[in-house]
Formats: structure tokens, C-alpha cells, sequence
């Protein structure tokens, strides 16, 4: 008996061993076992798309020909929403109905006399920082500051020019193409960052309009080809979001897995990559959702500027969720969509309220919002 049982064992070994062989166990190349993680929930058909203003290209309830290549989008706390328009080298103003304000503010031209496209925009909230001033008066911090495509920092406050912008800095003769702009903190002191396509970096600078961390912001895994297009200072991230540079050297290859999106720290550290290809198409605008805005709350949204969607991620995971859909199911999309921001509860702005900019053609414009439904 016990020389049977003593074969038994052995015979019972030898299959547990073949089996483990069989399923991988005792190989290092073997598959690991799926995930038990879930997938993130599918997006709700609960976002419904309005277009507020147009230059008359669209149909659309107010029409300001001033609107064209709308870009960058930005607040202030208590006021209206800004617009960069890239093609007529103004900034408009509008509420949230899109009734266009009276202020209009023309961006200057570089020092060589290129006209400058302001494409990014920032609130400046300081008192003190970002002093700007014209024609040898009286200084005062900028309240609002553009990136412009002629390679400036443009900046205004009503009380150094009451419709002009002024240049805060002018690298026009070094080839910048600044596509993108954020303002944010580092190491206590408030800074803005802005993408310089052409040359394929991001520029930091100080509360002077100082370049300071030069030579970060550095993804170490970049795909050959791709340059900073779009930023957004969030927290104590900062967002970057990447485009294929067309030959050219100033203006993106648009197509399908033509983007990159990475999470750097203030200081420009890399930290990870969010996404790169699948979905994405020339993303520019990134931007949190508050924890109101539906089944995309707390999500990281990023609006791809070449097929117009809005592709939502997990900022935790980097998980795509989806992209933004329409009340019918099918997907949001907006041609050449730019900027995007959440609004402030004033002049009809509600905070969970996704407001966006567009440029459909290099020549027209829209202004929009995006609001939850029940």
C-alpha cells in the first residue's frame, strides 16, 4: 500500500507540474492575469452643445465678425468670458448667452511689425506681478495676457492703454510661434508658461517676464516629430499637450493618433504620460471638470483640434473613458475647437457649464457652451 500511495503522489505531481507548464506557470514570458480593476463608467448622453456667437459663418443667436480662429478662452472671477481671435489679432468679450460685450483689445504686432494671432490667454489675479506699461507712463500689473503666433507676450490693463495690449516680451526674432499659454505658482512665485511650437519647448517666465527653467519640460520618451502645442496649469500640475509640426514649422499635421498629452510638475519635471495616439488629433485645450459636470466629473478633459471632439481621460489612471457625447449618442463634435473652460457663476457662467472657442477655418470663429442635462 504504501509504495501505491508513494506512485500516486508521484503520478499526481507530474500533472499538477504539466498543468502549471501548460497554463504558463512556470514560464517568464507567460501572459499575466487580466485585470480586475473595472473599467471606468461609460459617459451618459447628457451634454448638450450650444453655439452662442459666430462671425456669421454660423448660425448662431449673436454674430461678431471681430470672432475669427477663436482661441484661448479665460475668466475673471467675477467677470466675462475673454476670447483670443487669432485672425483679426483682437480680444472679445462675451457673456454666457454670448452677447458681446463693448470692450474690444487689439494685441499688438511684434518689433519686426508681424501681425500677432494671440492664441493663448491668462487672468492674471496678482496686484503686483506682470508690471507692464507704454510709452514711458505709469506701470500697473497686466490683468490679462495673450501668446501670440509672431512670438510675443501680449499684455493689458485699463490703466496703461485702455484697448490696447502692450508687449511684454518679444521673441519674434528667434522664430517663437507661441501656440499655448497657463499661469500657475512654483516654488511660491507666480509664473507663466507658454508652448513655443517652432522651437519645440516651453518657455517659464518670472513675475518680470524673466525666462527662468530653461531646458525643462522635457518628455524623455517624446515620439520624434511632435512639439509642445497646448498648456494648462492645474493645481500643482502642469499639463502639456503635443502636435505633429508641419514642415513649415509653425502650424500642425492634423490626423488620427497625431497627439501626445503629459503631466509635468511646476517646476517642469516630468511626471507621466497621460496618453499618446489612439484617439487623439492635435489637442490643445485640457481642462479638470468639477465634480458636478455629469458622468465626465472630476475627469480630465482634452479637446482635440483636429476631428473637434472632447476626449475624456481619468486623470488617476490616464484611462480613456470616451469622448464627450451629444444627448442622441452620437459624439460631440466642434471643427477646430481651441480653447475650453468651466465658468465662474457670474453673467450666466455657471461652474459646471464647459464654455468653448473654435476655429472652424483659419477665417471664422465660434464661441459655445457645453451644459449638463437631467
Amino acid at each position: 500500500m504504501k509504495v501505491k500511495r508513494i506512485a500516486a503522489l508521484a503520478a499526481l505531481a507530474a500533472v499538477t507540474a504539466f498543468t502549471l507548464a501548460a497554463c504558463g506557470g512556470g514560464d517568464d514570458n507567460s501572459t499575466p492575469p487580466a485585470s480586475t480593476t473595472p473599467p471606468p463608467p461609460a459617459l451618459k448622453t447628457q451634454f448638450k452643445s450650444t453655439t452662442l456667437v459666430s462671425d456669421g459663418s454660423a448660425t448662431a443667436a449673436n454674430i461678431d465678425p471681430n470672432l475669427k480662429n477663436g482661441w484661448g478662452i479665460a475668466f475673471n472671477p467675477t467677470g466675462v468670458m475673454w476670447v483670443s481671435d487669432n485672425n483679426t489679432h483682437l480680444s472679445t468679450l462675451y457673456d454666457g448667452n454670448g452677447v458681446p460685450q463693448s470692450l474690444v483689445v487689439t494685441i499688438p504686432a511684434n518689433a519686426a511689425g508681424t501681425a500677432a494671432g494671440p492664441t493663448g490667454i491668462v487672468f492674471n489675479k496678482t496686484a503686483a506681478d506682470f508690471q507692464i506699461s507704454a510709452n514711458g507712463g505709469a506701470a500697473s500689473n497686466a490683468v490679462f495676457m495673450w501668446a501670440t503666433d509672431a512670438g510675443t507676450i501680449a499684455a493689458w490693463s485699463p490703466k496703461v492703454l485702455p484697448t490696447q495690449a502692450v508687449n511684454a516680451y518679444d521673441d519674434g526674432a528667434g522664430g517663437a510661434v507661441y501656440k499655448g499659454l497657463a499661469i500657475g505658482v512654483n516654488g511660491g512665485a507666480n509664473v507663466i508658461y507658454a508652448t513655443d511650437f517652432h522651437n519645440k519647448k516651453v518657455d517659464t517666465f518670472d513675475r518680470a517676464f524673466n525666462k527662468i527653467l530653461v531646458g525643462k519640460f522635457v518628455d524623455p520618451n517624446l515620439p520624434a516629430g511632435f512639439s509642445p502645442f497646448g498648456i494648462a496649469a492645474i493645481g500643482n500640475t502642469v499639463y502639456v499637450s503635443y502636435a505633429v509640426l508641419g514642415s513649415n514649422g509653425k502650424t500642425q499635421v492634423n490626423g488620427a493618433g497625431n497627439g501626445v498629452v503629459d503631466a509635468f510638475d511646476t517646476a517642469g519635471n516630468f511626471v507621466k504620460r497621460i496618453a499618446t495616439g489612439g484617439t487623439l488629433n492635435s489637442p490643445w485645450g485640457m481642462v479638470i471638470a468639477p465634480s458636478n459636470f455629469g458622468s465626465a466629473s472630476n475627469d480630465l478633459l482634452v479637446g482635440n483640434f483636429g476631428d473637434g471632439t472632447v476626449d475624456v481621460f481619468d486623470p488617476n489612471s490616464n484611462a480613456l473613458i470616451g469622448a464627450l457625447p451629444n444627448p442622441d449618442g452620437s459624439t460631440f463634435k466642434q471643427a477646430g475647437i481651441w480653447g475650453m473652460s468651466f465658468g465662474n457663476n457670474a453673467a450666466n457662467q455657471p461652474s459646471n457649464t464647459l464654455f468653448y472657442a473654435a476655429g472652424p477655418t483659419p477665417t471664422t470663429g465660434v464661441y459655445g457652451r457645453i451644459d449638463v442635462t437631467p
